[in-house]
């Protein structure tokens, strides 16, 4: 007897597989989805390309709050580095989640309060605890003991300053100068008024990374090494009566 299984025909009571059906709602809402698009450019002058500057503009928008922006340099008071009318871009995050303002950024913060209503860009000197002083014998800033030579940035034919002080930071504030010392009001201006000219950290802006207009001047900034070198604080200091002003 042969037990061999013999083939069968097809059930013709179910129809044949094909196209995955898309009447269903999950089809119509990809449907909606695909059609959304067009329907937004053609109720837009332009279209297309109308759309695609809205989104650039929203994304510059989101960047500009939330990681970098454009600062124009309003005078000459940090050339020779920086000149009136040069653009920088402000690094937001730099100090976001790590350490705090270090000495030799050049930064950007609000002045509101503190040297005046509108924002400022200075080069940072001391940070909290430091103790710095104008001048040693040869006429620089001296930082936690240590000399600081500035001559890689400091204007040409400017002292480091001609106006002497003494003061130890306090902790949560920032002792900023311009590089064109003779020409820059910052904090040596203000030592007697309130807040003693120090720059409250959470009023920091930013970093200023590099200059990005104009294009034949577009260069990084970077910390001078000068700066790295000084010790976070100074051992056995004779401090200012009253810890400093402020």
């Amino acid at each position: 007897m042969d037990t061999e299984a013999q083939p069968t025909e097809r059930d013709r009571s179910f129809p044949p597989a094909g196209p995955e059906d898309t009447s269903g709602p999950a089809g119509l809402e990809g449907r909606s989805r695909s059609a959304l698009v067009p329907r937004i450019t053609r109720s837009l002058p332009g279209g297309r390309i109308t759309l695609a500057l809205l989104l650039c503009l929203l994304f510059l928008l989101a960047v500009n709050t939330l990681v970098a922006r454009p600062f124009e340099i309003p005078s000459g008071s940090m050339e020779r580095a920086l000149r009136a009318g040069d653009r920088v871009l402000v690094n937001k995050l730099a100090y976001r989640f790590g350490d705090g303002p270090e000495r030799g950024d050049v930064i950007v913060f609000d002045g509101t309060g503190y040297f005046g209503d509108a924002d400022y860009i200075k080069r940072v000197v001391g940070v909290g605890g430091d103790h710095v002083v104008c001048c040693d014998g040869e006429g620089r800033i001296r930082v936690n003991g240590r000399s600081v030579d500035e001559s890689g940035f400091l204007f040409p034919g400017d002292s480091p300053s001609t106006v002497p002080f003494d003061v130890v930071v306090p902790d949560g504030r920032l002792f900023v100068l311009g590089d064109h010392r003779s020409d820059s009001s910052d904090s040596r201006d203000r030592l007697g008024s309130p807040g003693g000219g120090m720059v409250p950290v959470d009023e920091v802006i930013g970093r200023a990374d590099g200059i990005v207009w104009p294009f034949d001047r577009a260069t990084g900034l970077h910390r001078p090494d000068s700066y790295a070198r000084v010790p976070d604080r100074e051992a056995d200091v004779v401090r200012p009566a009253g810890g400093g002003h402020g």
